[in-house]
Parts: structure tokens; sequence; C-alpha cells
């Protein structure tokens, strides 16, 4: 038995925040404790109260007076997009045919999938995230290079290969049987080997014949514990593009509806200009609508209406995400920090505590991953983040005012970035460290 025993405050979300007084929906420890073992948490708590439950050998690590929270997640990202993060002047359509398309083009080079994969996965735990929905390329081995590298460090992460057979390069068509083929190898190769999870990812409508999107829906009724992932309403030339293709629906989320691809562990992502219609059939379906609040900025795409979405008589599942390289930054903490400011440009607010909740427990219920992380509960696994609030010359002077949990928090959200991430667990095992190993 090798226990693993650490201290600090501790900081796990119970439910959504009402406000930002509303203690009960969190748990904090100002001097706190969690017991690892085997990869699990064992107890969590008032660390006088966890240390008795630790075996005699137990290593213990005491990260005081940093914050130890679960693992960030990121609900949306595109690793075959690493290149080209930060590349100049387009909007979504001209920002896929001049930078993404050629960029994944190169990851029919399996070896070159290889070495993203890695180097992505390193930026990801860099800063904090454990847990990524990810889509890879269109080709198999882009996937395999995923999942393999994945697998290694014993990560929970989902993944899928794209599927796309219209309106691409040809080096990156699939066809809609090649697609279903190579996406049931993949679910057969990789769904469940350890903490893999797979899901169904037809890039989005335009990039799809109706083909492939029966292809699509037939995995999604073969495998019906899967993820799908897919793209809605990010951009209007988008949805108008659609609207061509797709003249019979009523609109853009009704074609997803048809070939049915919406359910409780569908992925959306953006769902910026959605009409009434719409958002009551993704609420009705339970279907999650992500937020990429960076890359929904940097291509000027749009301002995802988050408080509207939750307080609606129908409200929308919401998960938040980076959607690099789209998204400017491998940061959960600079996602929200952009998020409150759409949010605000709303004329809403989003309180410290909502968005802590977001990218922790919140993206983990979205995901349908709550049982196994997101929290610091007793049963699931070990994957931890620990934030340093005065990691930086700017944010040790800033806490020489902060008096509050709140108003840490907002500082770490607003100006924090990799630096503030002093460790971070994957199972329990140390993984930010030991990239600097």
């Amino acid at each position: 038995m090798n226990d693993l025993l650490l201290r600090g405050r501790t900081l796990s979300f119970l439910r959504w925040p009402e406000t930002i007084h509303d203690e009960s929906a969190y748990a904090y420890e100002e001097d706190g404790g969690v017991l690892i073992r085997d990869g699990r948490i064992v107890a969590s708590g008032a660390y006088a109260e966890v240390e008795k439950q630790a075996g005699d050998n137990a290593r213990k690590v005491d990260h005081r007076p940093n914050l130890i929270l679960p693992g960030f997640i990121d609900a949306h990202v595109h690793f075959p997009q690493l290149q080209i993060i930060a590349s100049y002047g387009a909007e979504l359509l001209e920002w896929l045919n001049t930078y993404t398309f050629p960029e994944e083009t190169k990851f029919r080079d399996a070896q070159y999938g290889r070495r993203v994969a890695r180097l992505f996965l390193d930026e990801m735990v860099r800063h904090g995230t454990t847990t990524v929905a990810a889509y890879c390329s269109v080709h198999k081995q882009s996937a395999e290079a995923f999942f393999e590298e994945s697998h290694a460090r014993n990560m929970l992460n989902i993944a899928g290969k794209v599927m796309m057979d219209r309106n691409a390069p040809e080096g990156l068509l699939d066809t809609p049987q090649s697609g279903y083929d190579d996406s049931k190898a993949l679910i057969e190769a990789w769904h469940g080997k350890g903490r893999q999870h797979y899901a169904i990812t037809p890039r989005f409508v335009i990039t799809s014949t109706p083909e492939q999107m029966e292809m699509a829906g037939a995995l999604a009724r073969e495998f019906p514990d899967l993820h799908i992932q897919t793209h809605l309403s990010e951009n209007h030339a988008e949805i108008a593009f659609t609207q061509e293709l797709c003249p019979w629906a009523k609109d853009y989320t009704h074609v997803y509806e048809r070939y049915g691809l919406l359910g409780r562990k569908s992925l959306l992502g953006h769902c910026i200009h959605l009409g009434e219609r719409e958002a009551d059939a993704i609420s009705e379906t339970g279907a999650v609508a992500v937020f990429c609040p960076t890359s929904n900025l940097f291509l000027g795409s749009g301002l995802f209406d988050y408080q509207r979405f939750r307080r609606r008589e129908k409200p929308l599942r919401i998960a938040a995400a980076t959607d690099v390289g789209g998204g400017t930054n491998y940061s959960m903490l600079r996602t929200m920090d952009e998020g409150y400011k759409v949010i605000a440009l709303n004329g809403e607010k989003l309180n410290p505590f909502q968005s802590f909740w977001q990218i922790t427990r919140g993206n983990a219920e979205a995901l349908s991953i709550v049982r196994n992380v997101g929290t610091l509960e007793p049963g699931t696994d070990a994957d931890i983040t620990v934030l340093d609030s005065r990691a930086t010359p700017l944010t040790r002077l800033r806490m020489e005012t902060v008096d509050t949990l709140a108003a840490e928090l907002f500082l770490l959200q607003t100006v924090g970035d990799d630096r503030a991430i002093s460790e971070v667990y994957v199972a329990g095992r140390p993984a930010k460290s030991d990239l600097a190993a």
C-alpha cells in the first residue's frame, strides 16, 4: 500500500454556486488534506482527520499555502492545431482553409502526429488541465498517436478521428465507409482501454455529406455510450453555407437531430447563434453547448450568451473550453478570464466560484465523467491541480490586499497562467514536475 498525502488549502465543488456568498456550494478547508492510494482519492477534508487514515509509510507532500483543486477539464480542443495558434487575420471558414487544413494534412505522417501529441499533452499538463475532449485529424494514425500518448500518461481523455468527406483538400478527405470503418476500429482498440474514451467526431455539416452523417448516426446507434463531438452555429457564414447544403433542414441543429446525433453525451462546440427552436431541441435532448470564449473573440464569431442559456425555461447544459488553436491559450484560467468578459458584454457577471465550478465539476458533469474526475470526493481518480496565488511578482504584490477566497480565485482567473500551476497530479502521480525532470 503506497499512500500519498497532500496538504494544502483544499477546494472542491458540490454544486453550482448561485451567488458569490453561496458557501454551501463548495467544500473548503484552510488546512486540508487529500489522501491518495493506487491512483484514487481515499479521503479529503480537514488535514488532521485525513491524516488518521493514512498508512504508516505514507509519503507526505506539503503544498501550503497553495490551493489544491480537482484537475481542470477542457471540453473542446484540436490537438492537430498546436502549430497554428496565433495565426493572423481570418474568420472561421477562411481560418480552416488557410491554416487548419494545410496543417492537419501533415498528420498523415504518424511520426509527426506522435510528436505533436506529446507536446500537446505536455502543454495541457503545464496549464493544469488533466482531461480534454480532443479532435484529431481525419487520419486514423493521428487518433492512434493521441491515444497512445494519453494512455502512456494514464490520463482520462476523450478523443476521436475527425470524419469529413467534402469541402476540404484531397489529403484530408475520407469516405462515408472509410470514416465509419476507421472510427469503429479505433473504438474497438481504444475505448475503455485504461482511462481512454472515444468520441464519434463528424467535424461539422459543411465537411460531411448526408451519407457520412448517416454513418456517424450508425456508429452512435451501435455504441450508445460514446461521446459525440461536432461544431454548431459558430459563425454566420458557416450557418448560411449549411443552409445551402441542407435546404430541407428547419435550421442548423435540425441536421444533427435528423441523423440521431443529439443526446446527453453530444458536445456541440460554440452554439453562439442559436434560434429558440434550436436551443429547445438541445435542451430537450440533454446535449451540451460548449462555450469557447477565446476562439469566439479571436475569430470574431460572436458572444455566447452564457447566463441567458442557463436561465431560460429550458436551460442548456454548458461546458467551457479553450478551442485551441482557434482559441488563443491553453489555460482554462485564461479561458474563464475571457469568458468573464464575454458574459460582461452581454450585461451579466460570472462570479469566480462559478468559473472554478465550471472548469472542474461543471465540465465533468457536462462530459458525463463526474464519477471519475472533477471533484476531490473519495473514490474518484486523483487528478489534481495545485495553484500558487503568489507565483509571479504581480500576484505576490496583489495578494497583499486579497482577504477573501473569492478575491483570490478572481485574481488567479484574471492574471494567472501556467506559472500559477505549482503541480499537477494525474491518477495520483506528479505530472508537471515530471516535465522538467
